[in-house]
Parts: C-alpha cells; structure tokens; sequence
C-alpha cells in the first residue's frame, strides 16, 4: 500500500517540466547544458528525478525556433530556458505571455523589447545577459595590439542577428578609432563557412574578429581549424574556441553564466515570479590566449598583453 503512492510519484510525467530551446544542437552545447544542470541542482533540482526537461534543438535553422517554442508552449511545460542567442529569447517570448521564460542572450532585452528594465523585468520574462555587442570593440582593439602592423580586418556576424545592427556600430567605431579597414562578412548557414575563408584569404584580410552567435560557438572546431588552415590569426568571443586550439578569445565566461540560468530556473520552479529577478548582467569578462597557436601563426604575444592576460595556454 505504501510502495504504490511513491512509485506513482516517481513517474516523470509527475514531475515538473523544463522546456530548453536552442538555435544550437545537443553537441555543440552540451558543456552548456551541463552548466546549466549544475545551477539547476543547487536549488534541489536534478533530471529524472526531481525534473524533467523537454529539449527542443534548432540545429543553426533559426527560422524553425518559433514552431519549436509553440510546441514546448503546446506541452504547457512549466517554464522555458531559452539559450542560444537573441533569436531563441525572442521566440521564447512570442510563444507565450503566461509560461515563464529564463533566457541567455548577448544583447539589450530591453532594447530587444523582452523586457521593461533590467531591475524590473515585468512580464514573464527575465534572465541573463552577457556582454557580447559591448566586448566587440575591444576584441578588434586586441587583436589589433597583437597585429600592429595590420590595418585589415573582417568581422564575421550572423545575418540574421537581432544585434547586427549593435555589432556593426560598435565595431565601425573601433575601426574608425584604430584607423583600420573592417570587411562585414554575413554568415547565414554553417555552408557558408567555406566560402567566407576562401573569401577573405583571397582579399588578404590579417586578422577575423568573431560576434558570439550561436552559428559560430555551435562550430568551434570547424572554425578554428578554417582559420589556422588559411593562416588567419582571429579572436573568438568565448574561452571554449581557445581550449581547442583557437589563438586567443575575449568575453564573458558562458560555463558561469549558464550556472546562473540554471539558478533562476530553479528558482522560478519554486515560485518565484520572473517580474520580480532582475536581469543578471555577466560582468566577469576575460583574456584567454593560446601562446601555442600564436607561436604556430608566426607571431608572439606583446608583453602588453601578457600583463593582462587572464590564462596563458601553452
């Protein structure tokens, strides 16, 4: 009589529901989702056993985020994780104004309309931003200082960001600054990728600055490989590209940031109201170089930069 209630409560279909949307796939993400676990399990929360989660994967086709959003909306899950990217927060949001939405993102959500403020999302909407439109100039900035002598330079964004805009001021006024030429390379799909080298090997470009759009961190390996094989020095927003041969990164820590997503969720699991939690802005931003890589490019690292690194890689 006793083993029966609790073998009914231990069914998953009892237990409460995570819908997780990302434009990326479960490989790409996975360190992510494992940080994003990690935060889950500080407030009680692990899968299978005090919470399912429903995972929804957009593959890099961003245009299939909204039907996967409706579809975690359709199965009233309890709240939804929307990570990877502005455009996954965005169809998050338009999927529902009654379902909890906990998002990561690098851009404005109040300028990004999910939001009313940062001290007070209002709405059903809050979650964490990282500073990835705001790093951009100093990404063009550093790499500059490791190539003083190159005034060619490409930025490499998503066509389809929401931020676009954002990058592409803050970037042309880095150059401007730097007195530096910066080719705008429009990426759409990972087929692109090819093409978007042979592009810029061609022109001579000395040196790629990478936005932090999931199209990108959803193929590290890939890209850092393109660029080493063409000989590109380029500077990668996360230290994820750096752990895997990339030269080197400038930008938040994502693995810390996922934590806190994880957090909130587990909070809003246990009543919180998402009006309430202010947006979290990711303020720990850091310096990773690979010196091995910049070795491999002909180059060295100037002791300007090794006074500020904040992890040398050998």
């Amino acid at each position: 009589m006793i083993a029966t209630p609790l073998a009914v409560l231990a069914q998953p279909s009892m237990l409460p529901v995570i819908g997780f949307l990302s434009s990326a796939s479960p490989t790409g993400f996975r360190h992510r989702v494992a940080a994003f676990k990690e935060g889950l399990s500080k407030l009680g929360f692990v899968e299978g056993q005090s919470v399912a989660i429903e995972y929804r994967w957009a593959e890099d086709q961003y245009d299939k985020l909204p039907n996967l959003a409706a579809e975690l909306v359709a199965k009233r899950v309890a709240i939804i994780v929307a990570a990877g990217g502005s455009q996954t927060a965005v169809a998050a949001k338009s999927a529902t104004a009654t379902i909890p939405v906990v998002f990561m993102h690098g851009g404005d959500p109040v300028q990004l309309g999910l939001v009313a403020s940062f001290n007070r999302p209002g709405g059903n909407v809050t979650g964490v931003t990282i500073i990835t439109v705001e790093t951009l100039q100093k990404r063009l900035e550093i790499l500059k200082e490791l190539l003083p002598k190159t005034d060619s330079f490409a930025l490499l964004v998503h066509s389809g960001n929401p931020n676009k805009e954002a990058y592409l001021r803050e970037v042309n006024a880095a150059a401007r600054a730097l007195r530096v030429r910066v080719d705008v390379k429009d990426i759409e799909r990972e087929s692109d990728f090819d093409s978007a080298f042979e592009t810029l090997a061609k022109r001579r470009i000395g040196g790629i600055v990478f936005t932090g759009d999931p199209i990108f961190t959803n193929h590290q390996e890939r890209l850092v490989a393109l660029s080493m094989r063409n000989n590109i020095p380029a500077i990668y927003p996360y230290r994820d590209f750096v752990l895997i041969g990339g030269m080197m990164s400038y930008g938040p820590n994502v693995l810390e940031t996922m934590q806190q997503v994880g957090e909130y969720a587990g909070l809003v699991l246990k009543g919180a109201k998402t009006s309430d939690l202010p947006i979290v802005r990711a303020s720990k931003i850091e310096l990773v170089i690979n010196r091995k890589t910049v070795r491999s490019l002909g180059l060295e690292v100037p002791l300007s930069l090794q006074m500020r690194v904040d992890e040398m890689m050998e």
